[in-house]
């Protein structure tokens, strides 16, 4: 064997062996993630003391509210906007790389009820060629991924068809009316995040979990603790309403019948103020009973649901010959239906104080 034969032989093992070890390194790098991302030091939504059950779906309240989850809410937008503020530490939602989706608060990507996914682009990108692959990631679990990018203008503005871009902004809401953004979600949410970057020509910045995990904790309890639904009766005094008499009577009142038998009070400008259910399916002629009912957190204070809810139940007790009354069929009387309005307006007054106003684009996000 000839010394170049021997050198060459050489070259070749130190070769193999600098590959082995690289992807060595490389399985013990990713085992480590894994380690760190579900290390038992960090907290577990279901197990935590206090925390709000994983799954708690809205039930309607009778009139009356409890306001004592005010003060978590407010230290929850203080945190949030400290992390839009360019002067701030950069923060686990990635606020330094983030601060210009402050602009779209009340559209797309909230720094208050989202986590920030900062995307560095290596180059300019067209928006009809990004598109498709945004949209491979779009929910995790039931909580929506959004994204905004940097147009050549100088705007922040909806990723769309013709536009160019040269930064990119994911955002994944935090909490949703029933849950919190828990462990499995984000892990899986950083794991296609990331092959979405690849495919963009993109590099993510992550934010930490355990620090997401809390603020996420932290609005969804605001979010459970301001879930109300209130609702009043009405009751026949006499016999029961014929269904067929009474859809009448409600579209003279200007409900709008649903195909799903609900009504629905609009409010003029394609939404609606409150509904009202007849309490029986669409198989049944007759009710005894009616009920409306307000999503509190979803309509403005400025349109004062809960007025034009009692203002309407008046008008249909005169109308229908019924009698207002809570679910146990105790009569509300003036001065209780008052009393509940002032807990409403100190309801909506803890939702503006937390910089979620009842009926803003962020409140329907999170209460949808």
């Amino acid at each position: 064997m000839t010394d170049l034969q021997m050198t060459l032989f050489g070259a070749g093992g130190v070769f193999i062996v600098g590959v082995f070890s690289y992807n060595k390194w490389q399985e013990h790098k990713a085992k480590k993630s894994v380690e760190r991302a579900f290390s038992s030091d960090h907290d577990d939504v279901l197990m935590r003391a206090g925390a709000a059950p994983a799954s708690a779906p809205a039930a309607r309240h009778e009139p009356s509210f409890d306001l004592g989850a005010a003060p978590e809410a407010a230290a929850h937008a203080a945190a949030a906007t400290d992390a839009a503020d360019p002067a701030a530490e950069p923060a686990a939602r990635g606020a330094d790389a983030a601060t210009p989706a402050a602009e779209l608060a009340t559209s797309l990507v909230d720094p208050l009820i989202d986590c920030l996914l900062p995307l560095a682009l290596e180059a300019p990108v067209r928006g009809d060629k990004i598109l498709p692959v945004l949209q491979t990631l779009r929910l995790v679990g039931n909580k929506p991924v959004h994204y905004i990018g940097l147009h050549v203008n100088g705007d922040w503005e909806a990723i769309t068809h013709g536009g160019v871009y040269t930064q990119l902004q994911g955002g994944v809401q935090l909490a949703s009316r029933t849950t919190a953004l828990n462990e499995l979600e984000y892990s899986e949410l950083v794991t296609r995040l990331r092959v979405v970057a690849d495919d963009i020509g993109a590099e993510p910045e992550i934010p930490d979990m355990i620090e997401v995990m809390a603020e996420a904790r932290t609005l969804h309890r605001f979010v459970a603790g301001h879930d109300a639904q209130l609702g009043v009766n009405l009751h026949s005094n006499g016999a029961p309403w014929a269904i067929s008499t009474l859809i009448g009577a409600l579209e003279k009142q200007g409900f709008d019948v649903r195909p799903d038998g609900r009504f629905v009070m609009p409010d003029g400008e394609g939404g609606f103020l409150f509904s009202l259910s007849t309490n029986v399916t669409l198989a049944e002629e007759t009710t005894a009973r009616l009920t409306l009912l307000l999503d509190v957190p979803c309509v403005a204070s400025a349109r004062d649901g809960f007025g034009a809810m009692v203002a309407c139940a008046k008008s249909l007790v005169a109308r229908l010959d019924a009698t207002i009354v809570d679910d146990s069929n105790q009569a509300l009387s003036d001065a209780a239906l008052a009393e509940i309005a002032g807990q409403v307006r100190e309801f909506y007054q803890e939702m503006e104080g937390a910089d979620i106003p009842a009926g803003s684009p962020r409140a329907l996000r999170l209460f949808s």
